[in-house]
């Protein structure tokens, strides 16, 4: 006659920290939240899930990690009060427009540069928060005042923006041709453009050209 109570002891469920241990297992290797019968399902027999499930609750509760459900199955979540913890800063890639590209190229290659200075050299008005938008991202900053009526305050760049394109002084600025191809520059050519040895020429100093003499002398008497 079989030995019943050996057989038994042979499915004798483990002790209930032990069921605890088996349930935080299985829901932290989860990637979705498990029900009552999977937990169940992969447990030794005679275990009692919900038993188990309700202590490992009860033990993670003010924790920073928490035993929550999820409809009609379980998964360990971040505490709600630890959630700020959990939000990612994303640096958000803002692309200049073509009126703040131009100005500040403008500043780099003319500074100190006054805002009516700027608006002259490109031929249009420049609105207010283009150079608001440069300033705060930090590429200019207001430069000293300059000794005129009014007393226009004038745009530089800054050490950031020398940094950021690996400048060691704006002497080390590069032409307009190698400005496009490294994509800072749109590549098309704008309406009514110069030709390209002008273009190229566009933000070098401006020299003061001499009158020419008359080619022809009248003839004396």
């Amino acid at each position: 006659m079989p030995d019943d109570t050996a057989e038994r002891s042979l499915f004798e469920a483990p002790p209930l920290a032990e069921q605890e241990r088996m349930i935080e297992a299985m829901l932290f290797a989860s990637e979705a939240p498990m029900s009552l019968p999977q937990l169940a399902g992969r447990m030794p027999p005679g275990c009692d899930p919900a038993r188990a499930l309700a202590a490992l609750r009860s033990r993670y509760r003010g924790r920073g990690v928490e035993l929550a459900r999820v409809g009609e199955a379980w998964a360990f979540r971040t505490a709600p009060d630890m959630a700020f913890l959990m939000h990612r800063e994303i640096e958000e890639t803002r692309k200049l427009s073509r009126a703040a590209i131009e100005t500040l190229a403008i500043v780099a290659y003319h500074q100190p540069v006054t805002r009516t200075e700027i608006e002259e050299i490109r031929g249009v008005g420049i609105n207010r928060g283009t150079l608001d938008q440069l300033i705060e991202m930090g590429w200019i900053r207001l430069g000293r005042r300059r000794q005129t009526p009014g007393r226009p305050v004038t745009f530089i760049v800054t050490e950031g923006f020398l940094d950021h394109f690996g400048l060691g002084s704006a002497r080390d600025l590069p032409g307009l041709k190698e400005l496009r191809a490294a994509g800072l520059l749109d590549s098309r050519p704008p309406p009514e453009a110069e030709a390209p040895e002008e273009q190229d020429d566009l933000f070098e100093q401006e020299t003061t050209e001499e009158p020419e003499e008359d080619a022809a002398q009248g003839e004396t008497d």
